[in-house]
């Protein structure tokens, strides 16, 4: 598949009902509705697999192989959950699957249940001046996938704790769990680069 289009915004107005429309088009073997649906996605895609992977250069064929499953299981949609839901959560796991292939894996994020829930303020303080996005930048960077995931999903992309859940498979109170190690691992390393400040307005 060809790249976007600059002028295609991954925010369309086409909206939830759209996405489904076309994912209905796609399950009756539509393939210019599959082509939209990528113009649709590419964008939001390349910027979440990128930040979750940092390695733009499998970004692109991570798209392809999440579109291509699209095309394959669009018909085991069932309206659960938004589209867009639905397709980062297949991106998702293509990306662990092609990080795995690379490199050992990190562990998996400890399990320990928490009643931490996503603070909107966390990430607002720290995206302000390029300084601070930086060393945020850095630091999200050691963190393991799982982690970084609740993390970009929650204050990149706004999404709920339902919905982060529904991307990564698994329990709303696991979502949880993660987002309340993933701060506290945040506040270690951004300590350890030289940043306390910044690891000051991390919640405990």
């Amino acid at each position: 598949m060809t790249h976007a289009s600059s002028h295609e915004s991954p925010f369309s107005a086409t909206g939830a009902a759209g996405e489904q429309a076309l994912l209905v088009r796609v399950s009756q073997g539509d393939r210019d509705a599959l082509r939209k649906l990528y113009f649709l996605f590419h964008r939001r895609l390349s910027r979440f697999l990128l930040r979750l992977t940092h390695r733009p250069e499998i970004t692109e064929e991570i798209i392809n192989d999440t579109m291509l499953v699209v095309w394959q299981h669009a018909h085991e949609f069932r309206g659960d959950s938004r589209p867009s839901t639905w397709i980062l959560g297949i991106a998702y796991r293509r990306a662990l699957k092609a990080l795995s292939r690379e490199r050992p894996s990190q562990g998996n994020p400890q399990d320990e249940e928490s009643s931490g829930a996503p603070d909107a303020e966390v990430m607002e303080g720290l995206a302000y001046g390029v300084e601070l996005s930086d060393w945020l930048d850095r630091a999200l960077e050691r963190l393991t996938p799982e982690h970084r995931l609740v993390i970009e999903l929650a204050y990149v992309l706004g999404l709920s704790c339902e919905e982060i859940a529904s991307i990564a498979g698994c329990p709303v109170n696991t979502v949880k769990t993660r987002m309340f190690y993933a701060r506290l691992r945040l506040r270690e390393l951004l300590a350890r680069l030289a940043a306390p400040s910044v690891a000051e307005r991390l919640p405990p």
